[in-house]
């Protein structure tokens, strides 16, 4: 049945490998099951409510993910997108956390219009080829990026004003666990054993008991969700023809669109989901199921959903189908009884995997032409302004707007699209306007 589903053998895949990829691409997500609920409670929103949201909408993503695009991606509650609804509008609009709830639903009715039409898919294929490689390398640096910050390699801080600064390495038992898992895992990949990520993140976890970073639990590993009631459908929709409503939906749209687009083609092109003409297979299916899945989550109570960067580890851990996108779905629903034990984990285990799949992913770095200037400077700005800015849209935005104003200022102007033009007009109206 599962190969009459997700067509394994033409995938050149297996049940155990789409399955060991997926539990690898769960391990290095997990962390969006207490970081979600704690960046958004700030709203006002019943922490315990939130976390059984995340989880049911994380795990309903990706289900929809494997069934109607048959695409190894997994989707949660996208970071950046969460800190927007929590800080943005409603700390500093000051507006209800239901009225964010409703610019989230009407934006995934939106997306859903967008997704059926292919306008969202004809957004990639607008995409110049150069900025699709810089975007697989962008995504590998900004999730190399976050893997050195979970494990507190690199440091954000205010040591003597410097931004980023290398962390205790010598003193702090979480990082010199990560450490410890970077090697290892490392180590394992270059022997070519089977699910090394997944291996290396268990590995280290086990380690880090006796170093006092894992954290045993003592009582039960089972737990029973808490109810959603509280945020489930509350929405507000006597204020959506408002000027407020307009800009939040504008701006929302806007970041979202790019971030799942970006993610989509990064961790795409790294896979080898890229037709002959370098189009993401299956784009219109895999943006229809983020479309649904923002929507229905609005009304289970969630942020915009998205396609999460750790995807990446489990394509490079050997995912290729929808089955992989399943497993990590079955894993999130059995973390509404689990939770305690897959909470063990620490980051400091997750860590390496994602530093190591910022690794492989540089590779198309190498099809860059680095000896045009109006092709390598778009492309660097890319790769460079994605961990920088902690944003694929942000990083987007630079190289789109750099590679249309060099060609036009060199006048190369037959290089040009007509829809990567307005892409760059509506990235710049954006920061004008907006930022």
């Amino acid at each position: 049945m599962l190969e009459r589903l997700f067509a394994l053998k033409q995938n050149k895949s297996s049940v155990k490998q789409e399955v060991l990829a997926g539990l690898t691409t769960f391990m290095t997500m997990a962390y969006i099951i207490i970081v979600n609920p704690s960046i958004m409670s700030a709203t006002g929103m019943p922490l315990p409510a939130l976390m059984t949201s995340t989880i049911l909408v994380s795990a309903l993503g990706s289900m929809l993910m494997a069934f109607i695009a048959n695409m190894p991606f997994a989707l949660a509650p996208g970071m950046g997108l969460n800190a927007f609804f929590a800080f943005t509008i409603v700390i500093g609009m000051g507006k209800s956390w239901q009225f964010a709830l409703t610019a989230v639903f009407l934006e995934g009715i939106i997306f859903i219009l967008l997704s059926l039409f292919r306008i969202r898919e004809a957004i990639i294929q607008s995409l110049p080829m150069t900025i699709r490689k810089a975007i697989s390398v962008g995504i590998g640096l900004f999730i190399a990026f976050i893997g050195l910050i979970n494990a507190g390699i690199v440091t954000v801080g205010t040591k003597e004003t410097v931004p980023l600064y290398l962390g205790d390495l010598i003193h702090t038992p979480q990082t010199q666990l990560a450490l410890i898992g970077l090697i290892l895992t490392a180590a394992l990949w270059s022997l070519r054993i089977k699910g090394a990520l997944l291996l290396g993140i268990i590995i280290t976890t086990i380690i880090g008991i006796p170093m006092g970073v894992t954290q045993v639990t003592s009582g039960s590993i089972i737990s029973m969700p808490a109810s959603i009631a509280p945020i489930f459908l509350q929405f507000e929709w006597n204020k959506i023809f408002t000027v407020e409503m307009l800009v939040i939906l504008f701006t929302m749209l806007f970041v979202d669109i790019f971030d799942t687009a970006g993610t989509l083609v990064g961790v795409a092109m790294k896979g080898g989901f890229i037709d002959k003409n370098g189009n993401v297979k299956k784009a219109k299916e895999a943006f229809l199921a983020d479309a649904i899945s923002t929507t229905t989550g609005a009304m289970l109570g969630s942020s915009p959903v998205t396609t999460f960067v750790e995807s990446s580890a489990g394509v490079m851990a050997g995912g290729r189908t929808g089955l992989t996108a399943l497993t990590v779905s079955l894993l999130f629903l059995a973390s509404l009884f689990l939770s305690p034990l897959f909470l063990m984990v620490p980051m400091a285990a997750t860590s390496p995997a994602l530093i190591l799949v910022g690794l492989m992913m540089l590779t198309p770095i190498l099809e860059i032409d680095l000896h045009d200037f109006t092709e390598a400077l778009p492309a660097f700005l890319v790769i460079l302004m994605m961990p920088l800015s902690y944003s694929i849209s942000d990083g987007l935005a630079f190289g789109i707007i750099s590679f249309v104003s060099i060609k036009l200022l060199t006048g190369r102007i037959s290089h040009l699209k007509l829809t990567t033009v307005l892409l760059a007009i509506m990235f710049t109206t954006r920061y004008i306007f907006l930022q």
